[in-house]
């Protein structure tokens, strides 16, 4: 299992090309929860996410074992990330991304120098593919999220949190696949036991809170109809999962209407344009899903790649509560 060394090592490994992301505060968010908000603005991250951290630290170990091509499967924002470390570090990259990708998620790829493969509509299909490109190149496929490396470097959030936010009650963090929550929960769980940490998922992308509450991996379904599109995993992985057994305090859902809400509330008051998956956190503080009243409580806001086209689909009118 990854500790909180692995983390430390990931954090100087990285630093070269990591950014340390601001804390961000607002006090009519504050005001609203009845809490001290602070928001970890990832989405102010290079490639616009979290994902960055757990790609450069893979990639960069995948370098120094002397492979000369990557691959991955995604057209979000691991596969950006993926692009932009591999070009960064003079590897030629392949990113296999589904026939529907979106133009705009396809672009940013290209635009980090990753060569584009298309195949299927579902990871089920990408996966496999990504992985035989990369064995039949002598090559090395970058997972999302189900490596130690690429848990270890989404902890180096956590131990930023623990630096720039004094006296920190709890943490909210999405969960997905769990390399983010579980990274964080590996930093801040072995540093200071004593901060609580919450997981959030949509309601329907339960998937963590089912296999949580079966006590083992569960796979679930319908997870792609959520708004919160990093968060459409349909289990957790072999690596994370047993992380959040272990360390999680608590695990709750919000719905999609709470979800718009919070990231139409974050971008009209605070002028950030967050990702839905990331307005799960601020949602799950502002209608009460955390139990953070009075708290000093920091909402982790994995990214903000945003498709521009469909912000009328995502964004409600929060006029009510002027």
């Amino acid at each position: 299992m990854v500790n909180v060394e692995d983390v430390l090592r990931a954090r100087t490994r990285i630093s070269s090309i990591v950014k340390e992301t601001p804390i961000l505060t607002s006090k009519q968010l504050s005001e609203k929860v009845d809490a001290n908000v602070f928001l970890k603005s990832e989405h102010l991250q290079t490639t616009g996410s979290f994902k960055i951290r757990g790609a450069t630290n893979r990639v960069t170990q995948a370098k120094s074992e002397g492979t000369n091509f990557i691959t991955a499967a995604s057209s979000g924002n691991h596969g950006q990330a993926v692009a932009y470390i591999a070009n960064q570090l003079g590897i030629p990259a392949t990113i296999v991304v589904p026939t529907d990708a979106l133009s705009s998620k396809v672009n940013a790829i290209k635009a980090y120098h990753g060569s584009i493969e298309y195949c299927g509509t579902t990871s089920a299909e990408r996966i496999p593919r990504a992985i035989e490109l990369a064995e039949d190149s002598d090559g090395v496929f970058i997972p999302p999220y189900d490596h130690p490396d690429i848990i270890a470097g989404q902890g180096t959030v956590g131990l930023e949190i623990l630096e720039q936010v004094e006296e920190v009650d709890t943490i909210i963090v999405p969960v997905g696949g769990g390399g983010l929550s579980s990274g964080i929960l590996t930093a801040v769980k072995e540093k200071r036991p004593d901060i609580r940490v919450v997981g959030v998922e949509p309601e329907i992308g339960d998937d963590t809170a089912v296999s949580l509450k079966k006590g083992q991996i569960t796979s679930v379904k319908g997870t792609d109809q959520t708004i919160a599109d990093g968060l459409r995993t349909t289990q957790p992985g072999d690596l994370t999962f047993p992380i959040l057994q272990k360390y999680l305090d608590d695990l709750v859902l919000v719905s999609e209407d709470e979800i718009r809400f919070a990231m139409s509330f974050v971008m009209e008051r605070m002028k950030q344009l967050i990702e839905s998956s990331s307005a799960t956190t601020v949602a799950a503080a502002m209608f009460g899903k955390a139990n953070v009243v009075g708290q000093n409580v920091v909402c982790v806001i994995s990214g903000g790649n945003v498709d521009i086209q469909k912000l009328d689909e995502l964004l409600v009118n929060t006029g009510s509560d002027k």
